[in-house]
């Protein structure tokens, strides 16, 4: 099954970076302002989504849904909503953190959505490459510089980390206290976090 990404109006400089995370046969879903990011990025959309306050709507043949400029959905919420009718069960949203906080809090709680729908999700920006652990253990590998395990959705419990600077086991992170940020891979091993109970956000930072 072909991966979908997702790809928003947030700042991209590290554009070598995200091209380096590409596949060729990736499906691209261009949301409004995200359209600036095409030439860049050298990839072409397959579907086009906005209600385009932040970018002219494109004279093209490409399938492309207008949507209101009052409603409840961001556009990047409904471009995630319409790839999961379509059937994808993989995602990778770029140019959605950056900018205005709102709105990139907002793109971060898209994972917790896709993650409790069974899909995979990971999002990505000039720094890092963030993803929800929950079911399944999560691996790291030294190549990343550091990497944070934070709390986002409520109590996360039976938290353990191996291979890394600084270990757990059955641990627990809670909201008000996110002591679980900038650790390290032990160079030459990978990395091994899993989450017994609840859902906790993976940062890894390039």
């Amino acid at each position: 099954m072909r991966r979908c990404v997702i790809i928003g109006g947030a700042e991209i400089k590290e554009y070598n970076r995200i091209k380096g995370l590409l596949r060729k046969d990736d499906f691209n879903v261009f949301c409004d302002g995200g359209l600036a990011h095409e030439k860049s990025l050298d990839i072409k959309p397959h579907l086009i989504v906005g209600d385009f306050d932040s970018h002219t709507k494109p004279e093209t043949d490409i399938e492309t849904i207008e949507l209101p400029c009052e409603k409840d959905d961001t556009d990047t919420v409904f471009a995630v909503k319409e790839a999961v009718k379509r059937g994808f069960e993989e995602f990778l949203l770029i140019g959605a953190v950056g900018g205005r906080f709102d709105h990139s809090l907002g793109n971060v709680s898209i994972l917790v959505m896709l993650d409790s729908m069974g899909k995979k999700a990971a999002i990505a920006d000039d720094y890092s490459l963030m993803e929800i652990i929950s079911r399944e253990p999560a691996y790291i590998e030294d190549n990343f510089q550091f990497f944070s395990l934070l709390n986002i959705t409520g109590t996360t419990r039976d938290i353990t980390i191996k291979n890394a600077k600084y270990p757990l086991e059955n641990a627990e992170i809670k909201c008000d206290y996110q002591y679980g940020i900038s650790n390290e891979v032990i160079k030459g091993q990978t990395a091994e976090v899993t989450v017994g109970e609840g859902e906790a956000l993976l940062i890894k930072v390039f």
